[in-house]
């Protein structure tokens, strides 16, 4: 069965839990939108790629949760949100998703 790339599934948790927390004024369901996500593309790229590269994509996302926070007292919110999923989505395509067999 074919899987999704991961790239989306991630920039789904990063905007999606940021959209979560934001209109539903409920930080912890947010957060649970972003460990989902997270999960489910650390599992993916536990299978998909080499455990280090696994590891590196998954530090990735969570700096990248981490990193939207200071980055919006410049940007603001959304567009530091943005760039940080971006970022994020790109180093999946590259590391992990661009390798795989459609």
């Amino acid at each position: 069965m074919p899987t999704l790339p991961s790239a989306p599934i991630a920039a789904a948790g990063l905007l999606g839990g940021y959209a979560t927390a934001r209109f539903t004024k409920n930080r912890r369901l947010g957060g649970a939108v972003l460990a989902a996500a997270g999960t489910i593309t650390h599992l993916q790229w536990r299978h998909t790629t080499t455990p280090r590269t696994a590891t590196a994509l998954t530090v990735t996302y969570l700096t990248a949760f981490g990193a939207s926070h200071p980055l919006a007292k410049k940007l603001g919110a959304w567009p530091s949100v943005a760039v940080v999923t971006a970022a994020t989505a790109g180093a999946a395509w590259v590391l992990s998703d661009r390798k795989r067999k459609a």
